[in-house]
């Protein structure tokens, strides 16, 4: 990670002047709080009366970026009602975000209450550097809400060195994206939806020959997106789902994975068989939608709330298109699977220079008080959102107005019912929903596959090699797929990819993972 070179020296100066600065900021915070709440209590004749919202501090909440002012849009003014505490939001840059973080922090910036991405990398340095609050004792004694909501698991999650320094954000587990096929050229051509290998590779070949949508012998039926080379649904034919899969008890990357080789000789061959596009290592995503919308291919790797926007563009060429979803295709011995979405979503803590750490974790508990998390999370019952045989449906355009933006402002989740909550922002569109439902209620549910690293906690090993690890395996497929480099290769590379971080990244997650099973 960029933003983690040089950080060590820079913080460390940072922190020793907000520490000469503010002492034990956890303690001033207690104290501060504790000395209003008996300026409350003194008689009416030495101090005027003070009101319970006039007794809370004004909190400093720094979040994630925005295109709309946090201080302005509507929920800032219902969490203040709900919650009796008045709020300045700031936020971080579009760009570079953390190159900022990291300069706030170390001079010290006395936020309260802190919002990023769900990157445990981030937070899991700036606490053992000493910059951020023990939360474990503020909760016990001020958090009963956010224990209720928040499961143990996610909170081990956060651990640093046994102790708690930030309050997660679960995510949703979802599948998050499938091949979405031409049903109107399956239609033409009389075929059924395939769901085998055998069978989707049937209807390239189909599609290839008999050219349902008048491209030419030179065309392909399918693409991908270059950067993704590893494709959804197909790579869970081969046992892949996720990025880790067990495999004997353990967790295993995917070069090591013993589908891994047979999914690139796959590949490979719908390349040199003219069933995958000989551009598709160039393709960006904005390509790769314009050659199915333009009716160029039939078969696009496509997330679900990418459907809309393909819809519409696809309406616009041919008015009687139809499309939909592959069902999770089985390999040999019936292998298959889509991977799930897991971890966090965003991470919440409280920096060393909050001036009231105290006051903080109270907000946060209120806002998780049931009605008032549910009234953030999707507004009022007959004015946002309607209830109906146990489904949320959004009332617009009110809730994409005042509920749109609602998971920015959200600092922990009630995790059994926001899950519930959460799907009614998947029905403002009835082909997104569409798309949402087959992907995550209709499929079977063994052919979703579940992030096994989701909850982990941050792994250092993991964290720095893996992005560099994740474009080595990218790069590495590309090659094999085109024929630059042949299936065989996999032996060379991955001993490549175990000297570049890969065999440290296995044993670190292993032993985590054989410890966790305990």
């Amino acid at each position: 990670m960029k933003y983690r070179k040089g950080l060590s020296l820079m913080m460390c100066t940072g922190l020793l002047l907000a520490a000469t600065a503010c002492g034990s900021s956890g303690n001033n915070g207690n104290k501060e709080s504790k000395g209003t709440e008996e300026g409350a209590k003194a008689p009416a004749a030495t101090t005027a009366a003070v009101t319970e919202s006039d007794s809370k501090p004004e909190l400093k909440s720094l979040n994630l970026w925005s295109k709309d002012d946090y201080n302005t849009y509507p929920l800032a003014k219902v969490i203040e009602e709900q919650t009796g505490y008045k709020v300045k939001y700031e936020m971080l840059p579009a760009d570079k975000a953390m190159d900022k973080l990291n300069l706030l922090i170390s001079s010290g910036e006395p936020y309260d209450v802190i919002t990023i991405s769900g990157e445990k990398a981030v937070y899991t340095d700036y606490a053992k550097m000493g910059a951020l609050v023990d939360l474990g004792p503020l909760i016990d004694e001020f958090g009963p809400n956010i224990k209720a909501s928040i499961s143990e698991a996610s909170f081990d999650a956060m651990k640093v060195n046994g102790k708690i320094y930030a309050i997660p954000n679960s995510s949703s587990q979802f599948a998050g994206a499938d091949l979405m096929i031409r049903q109107d050229w399956l239609d033409k051509l009389g075929l059924k939806m395939p769901t085998t290998l055998d069978e989707f590779t049937a209807v390239l070949k189909a599609f290839k020959e008999k050219d349902p949508g008048g491209n030419g012998s030179n065309s392909a039926p399918m693409s991908i997106d270059g950067a993704l080379a590893t494709t959804a649904n197909i790579t869970g034919a081969f046992g892949i789902a996720t990025s880790w899969n067990q495999v004997d008890g353990k967790l295993v990357p995917t070069p090591l994975h013993p589908g891994f080789k047979e999914y690139l000789t796959y590949m490979s061959d719908l390349y040199k068989q003219g069933l995958l596009d000989k551009e598709f290592a160039v393709n960006k995503d904005a390509t790769l939608k314009e050659k199915f919308t333009s009716g160029k291919v039939g078969v696009i790797q496509l997330p679900w709330y990418d459907i809309p926007g393909i819809a519409d563009a696809l309406a616009v060429n041919f008015p009687d298109a139809k499309f939909a979803y592959l069902p999770a295709l089985k390999g040999k011995d019936g292998q298959m699977g889509l991977g799930m979405s897991g971890g966090f979503d965003r991470i919440t803590f409280i920096p060393k220079s909050a001036k009231h750490p105290e006051d903080a974790i109270k907000w946060i508990n209120a806002k998780l008080e049931k009605e008032t998390f549910k009234l953030i999370a999707i507004g009022e019952e007959g004015k946002h959102h309607t209830f109906k045989d146990g489904v949320y449906s959004p009332i617009l355009p009110l809730f994409t107005d005042e509920r749109g933006n609602a998971s920015n402002y959200l600092t922990g989740i009630d995790e059994k019912l926001y899950p519930i909550y959460w799907q009614a922002r998947v029905q403002k569109d009835a082909r997104l929903f569409a798309g949402f439902s087959f992907l995550n209620n209709e499929l079977p549910a063994e052919a979703r596959i579940s992030d096994p690293l989701a909850l982990a906690p941050s792994l250092p090993e993991y964290s720095k090699s893996n992005a560099s690890l994740g474009q080595m395996i990218n790069d590495f497929a590309v090659k094999v797929i085109v024929g630059e480099e042949s299936p065989d290769a996999v032996t060379t590379f991955v001993e490549k990819y175990n000297a570049a971080g890969g065999e440290a990244s296995v044993k670190e997650v292993n032993d985590w993972y054989a410890a966790s099973a305990k």
